[in-house]
């Protein structure tokens, strides 16, 4: 168990299952406290009797950002202090881009990237005054990339990327770090029905859904169990990187997206050049 007085404070939404609970718990082993947050308070009653003191629950549903203001001021009061503000509540929409209505995209958007945006935002004001922190994103290696079946949810990613990107350049000058956590295929319970919901299906898809989630089924599947370490390693560091690949699966996968891009453009670049003209 670490030092006390070089113990690190996190506050955590989504701590009630997946990686938001194995990195809280991971987090008390080592000697660190942690806020942990989840929109059922009762799902973290086992966390308090075993940690006590050294975590403090919390109600919260990041879709409302008026609580995630009180959750994040109350953390604070109750340490003195935040040093990692990890985002890591999301669900995944599964269905096509025809099939999926506007309002699931939307309730979508309002949990994976307005509900962050909600915790950032309340966050800043602390660490700035108390001269730096750590802001923590959980994205995926869909956020470099794209599935079909699965397209808004990778948008989300795409947006939640953006966000943390732009904040970097914006907060380094404060003392203020940010890092992206991008999992690859990983045994959690993501795939449960908490953490999915499925638009009405079009038969015109069935066999496309069919081979995806056959694909999705043969993937070989990384133990959630292992990652701690990986991200201690991150937040330990005096300067650590923007972006994070979590696993082996993602590097390959990503190079071959972005190897396929460049082609493509340097492929169209003469017909691209051909549409600038200076301004007069």
């Amino acid at each position: 168990m670490k030092n006390q007085q070089n113990s690190k404070v996190w506050f955590i939404t989504g701590a009630s299952r997946g990686f938001g609970r194995i990195w809280a718990e991971a987090a008390l082993e080592r000697g660190d406290k942690v806020a942990a947050t989840a929109r059922n308070v009762t799902s973290l009653a086992a966390l308090k009797e075993k940690y006590g003191e050294s975590v403090l629950t919390l109600e919260l549903d990041v879709t409302r950002p008026g609580q995630a203001a009180t959750a994040v001021n109350q953390a604070h009061a109750h340490f003195g202090r935040l040093d990692i503000v990890l985002n890591n509540a999301g669900y995944s929409l599964v269905g096509t881009i025809e099939e999926a209505s506007v309002e699931d995209v939307k309730a979508m958007y309002e949990t994976n990237v307005f509900g962050a945006l909600a915790v950032i935002q309340a966050a800043l004001p602390l660490l700035r005054k108390q001269g730096g922190g750590h802001i923590l994103g959980t994205s995926s290696n869909v956020g470099h990339v794209t599935l079909p079946v699965i397209g808004y949810y990778c948008s989300t990613k795409w947006a939640f990327e953006a966000i943390h990107e732009s904040l970097f350049a914006e907060v380094k000058d404060f003392g203020i770090k940010v890092t992206i956590i991008e999992p690859g295929a990983y045994a959690t319970e993501f795939g449960s029905e908490h953490s999915l919901k499925f638009a009405p299906g079009m038969e015109i898809y069935s066999d496309l859904k069919t081979q995806f989630f056959g694909r999705l089924k043969d993937l070989e599947k990384g133990d959630p169990n292992a990652t701690p370490q990986a991200l201690f390693q991150i937040i330990d560091q005096e300067n650590p990187p923007l972006r994070f690949n979590l696993g082996s699966q993602n590097l390959p996968w990503v190079r071959a997206a972005y190897e396929e891009r460049l082609a493509l453009w340097e492929k169209w670049d003469a017909v691209s050049s051909s549409a600038q003209a200076l301004s007069k």
